[in-house]
């Protein structure tokens, strides 16, 4: 963190579209040292008037989808097209030792290379959802830098691997065929997440199984009940590899975005993830206070517990109780 430029400075190297003070300005929200709060939340104010104008997309799917070489391939075909592209990246983090390999610019190499396009890995750290705990900012940042374009990916497939759903617009779920029995890959409560469920690497041999994969899981689309009011969600196929079928995914995704606009769910969806990133945020200092004022306490109850001389319930009873 040294060397970081003033509040002032950050904010009007982010409104420039400066992807050097965008990269500090996301390191300054990421970061948990105390004296950094109350600049990120002076920068996070200034910047939040000209944040909120780009489309939202998260994309998850299961190890060894694809991922990374669909988001180049989409990345690319819509730089090409002039718009502006972001990429917020999320890294699992080591349960051991809390680093992260933060691979994703060598994943895309052609995408960190195009000017209009601006990558950040972030570790998942101790988040739970596939996201990282400042993701809501850095999208914003993003948006206020100019770019009309925000993909967010996740870790990858999970039991609480939904927070993505709470702060993009367009939830798509890419999947892979040919690894037995398709629906086993993933967890239903995903699929009830997804505005788009799209089979990835549909090419060469594997590319009739791509399309079996696909009606698939449209017939389980068919018989759910779907997330988005008006919405009714469709299984695709592509392959990123060949940059085949990119052009009708995103042309879906447009069309969501231009169906949900006039119905008003769109503008409704927005106002609601505000409330909830508020509600994330309480949750999250609450905690953080809690801890604080009651760190002694607690290490004597851990170690109450860790002894056996309480059980857990009771301790934690004994915890809210004071």
């Amino acid at each position: 963190m040294r060397g970081l430029p003033d509040t002032e400075t950050l904010v009007s190297g982010v409104l420039s579209g400066d992807r050097a003070h965008l990269a500090r300005a996301i390191t300054l929200v990421e970061s948990r040292a105390a004296k950094h709060r109350a600049p990120a939340r002076a920068l996070m104010q200034a910047i939040l008037p000209l944040a909120g104008r780009a489309l939202r997309v998260g994309l998850t799917g299961v190890p060894g989808a694809g991922k990374s070489t669909f988001i180049e391939a989409l990345g690319m075909m819509l730089c090409s097209k002039g718009k502006k592209v972001a990429v917020l990246a999320v890294d699992p983090s080591s349960s051991r030792t809390g680093g992260s390999i933060l691979g994703d610019k060598t994943r895309m190499e052609d995408l960190s290379r195009e000017e209009n396009a601006f990558i950040r890995p972030s570790p998942s750290g101790d988040s739970l959802g596939g996201v990282a705990a400042r993701t809501r900012e850095a999208l914003l940042l993003c948006e206020a830098a100019g770019y009309n374009v925000v993909l967010v990916e996740t870790v990858g497939v999970g039991q609480s691997e939904t927070a993505v759903r709470t702060m993009t617009d367009f939830f798509l779920l890419l999947q892979i065929a040919g690894a037995g029995d398709e629906l086993q890959g993933i967890k239903k409560g995903v699929i009830e997440l997804a505005d788009a469920i799209v089979v990835n690497k549909a090419d060469g041999d594997n590319e009739l199984r791509a399309r079996q994969a696909q009606l698939e899981y449209s017939k389980v689309l068919h018989f759910l009940h779907p997330f988005t009011p008006g919405w009714k969600p469709k299984a695709l196929t592509c392959s990123a590899l060949n940059s085949e079928g990119i052009e009708e995914v995103w042309q879906l995704v447009e069309e969501f975005r231009d169906q949900l606009t006039v119905s008003g769910v769109f503008e409704t969806r927005r106002s609601e993830q505000n409330v909830d990133w508020f509600h994330s945020l309480l949750n999250s200092a609450v905690m953080d206070r809690f801890k604080a004022e009651q760190g002694d306490r607690i290490h004597s109850l851990e170690s109450a517990v860790k002894d056996g001389a309480l059980s857990v319930s009771v301790a934690l009873d004994q915890l809210l109780e004071r």
